[in-house]
C-alpha cells in the first residue's frame, strides 16, 4: 500500500516538471522568437547561425532550470499545504473507522493549509464528538436494558423457585404468583417501550396525522386511570376548553397522555391532586398535567428525559425509565414543545404545547 503510494507521488512529481517543462519551453521560445525578431529589424543585420545555435542553448539550460525550480516549488507547496493535512484528515478518519472516536484533528497552521482544509477539519471534529456521544449513549442503553432486565427476572426466578416448595399454603402462592405476574407485565412494559422507542428514534414509525378534539382525547385517556385514584382517593380536578383541534397523530399523541397521567398518579401520595387544564390561543393548545406528588429536585428535572433515568434510585417506585423518554420523542416528532416544573416535596407539573389544526371542524 505504502509503495504505491510512493509510486503515485513519484509519477505525479515526474509528471508536473514535464508539465512545467513544455509550457516554460512554449512561453521562452515564443519570447526568444518575438526579441530576435524586434532584434534584427531594430540593427538592421542578420544573425548567424552559430549565434542562434548559441541562444536556443542558453535558453534550453534557463528552460530547464526554470522548470525545476517551479516543479519544486509546486511539490513542496502540495506537501505542506494538501499533502500533510490530507494524512492527518486520513489518520483520524482510519481510527474513527477503528471505534475510536476520542480522535481529534489539531487546528493547522493558516499558512500551512488550504482554508477549505481547516472547515473540513472542523466538521470532521464535530462529528467525532457527535459520535463518541452516541456511542456513550449507546453504552449505556445497553447496561441499562441488562439491568432493568436483570430485576423482574431474578424475581421471577426466585418466586418461582418458592413456589416448588411442596409444602407452600394457598395464601404464599397466591402472593408468589401475583409477584411473578407483576415482574412478567414490568419486563413486557419495558421491551414494548424499547422497541417503540428504537422505532421512534429511526423514524420507522411515520405519523399519520388527523384533525381530531384535543378534548376529547384528553378525557378518554385520563379516565383510563379511573380505578387508580379512586383507589387511591386522589381528587381529580380537570378544567378543559371546549372544541380544541389538533391535527396530529392521535396513537402517538395518546402515549404522551398516558404516560403523563401515569407518573402523576404513581408519584401522588393517598388523598393528594391531580388537576388537568387545557388552553388554547390561536396558533397553539396548552395542556398541562398538575400532581401533588414528591416532586423532584433541579438535577432530577434536568434528566428526567433521558432513557433509563429514574430520579428514585431506590427503584421503590414501578417504572424503567422509558416513559419520559418516549414523550419527549414524540413531542419532538410532531414538533411540539414539553417542559417541566417541580418543587421537592410539593409536586410537578408538565406543560406540553402543540399547534392548533389550520381548519378546525
Amino acid at each position: 500500500m505504502k509503495r504505491d503510494v510512493r509510486t503515485k507521488r513519484l509519477i505525479g512529481t515526474i509528471s508536473s516538471f514535464f508539465i512545467f517543462f513544455l509550457l516554460a519551453a512554449f512561453v521562452t521560445t515564443c519570447c526568444i522568437m518575438l526579441f530576435i525578431s524586434a532584434l534584427q529589424g531594430s540593427i538592421g543585420r542578420e544573425f548567424t547561425a552559430e549565434e542562434i545555435t548559441l541562444a536556443a542553448k542558453i535558453t534550453m539550460v534557463n528552460v530547464v532550470l526554470i522548470s525545476i525550480v517551479m516543479a519544486t516549488i509546486d511539490y513542496l507547496r502540495r506537501k505542506y499545504t494538501v499533502e500533510r493535512p490530507v494524512k492527518k484528515i486520513a489518520e483520524a478518519t482510519e481510527k474513527m473507522i477503528a471505534g475510536d472516536f476520542s480522535v481529534r484533528i489539531e487546528p493547522m497552521s493558516r499558512f500551512g493549509a488550504d482554508d477549505s482544509f481547516h472547515e473540513i477539519s472542523s466538521y470532521i471534529n464535530q462529528m467525532a464528538e457527535e459520535l463518541s456521544g452516541v456511542e456513550t449513549l449507546r453504552t449505556d442503553f445497553i447496561a441499562n436494558v441488562s439491568h432493568e432486565m436483570k430485576t423482574p427476572l431474578a424475581v421471577i426466578q426466585n418466586y418461582g423457585t418458592l413456589l416448588s416448595s411442596p409444602d407452600l399454603s394457598e395464601e404464599k402462592r397466591i402472593e408468589y404468583a401475583q409477584a411473578i405476574t407483576d415482574s412478567s407485565h414490568r419486563l413486557a412494559d419495558m421491551i414494548t417501550n424499547v422497541l417503540k422507542l428504537n422505532r421512534l428514534e429511526n423514524q420507522t414509525i411515520f405519523p399519520s396525522p388527523t384533525t381530531f378534539d384535543l378534548g376529547e382525547q384528553l378525557c378518554e385517556c385520563l379516565l383510563s386511570y379511573e380505578s387508580v385514584w379512586e383507589k387511591k382517593k386522589i381528587t381529580l380536578e380537570t378544567e378543559l376548553k371546549e372544541d380544541v383541534f389538533v391535527c396530529a397523530d392521535a396513537e402517538l399523541l395518546s402515549l404522551v397522555w398516558n404516560n403523563l397521567f401515569s407518573n402523576a398518579f404513581k408519584f401522588t401520595k393517598e388523598g393528594g391532586a391531580v388537576t388537568l387544564t387545557l388552553t388554547a390561543d390561536a396558533q397553539s393548545a396548552t395542556v398541562q398535567i398538575t400532581d401533588t406528588g414528591c416532586g423532584m429536585s433541579e438535577e432530577v428535572g434536568a434528566h428526567i428525559f433521558e432513557k433509563f433515568y429514574q430520579g428514585d434510585t431506590s427503584h421503590a417506585t414501578q417504572g424503567n425509565g422509558l416513559g419520559l423518554a418516549l414523550v419527549k420523542r414524540v413531542v419532538d416528532i410532531i414538533e411540539g414543545e414539553i417542559a417541566v416544573e417541580s418543587t421537592l416535596g410539593v409536586g410537578t407539573t408538565f406543560t406540553v404545547r402543540i399547534k392548533r389544526a389550520s381548519n378546525e371542524a
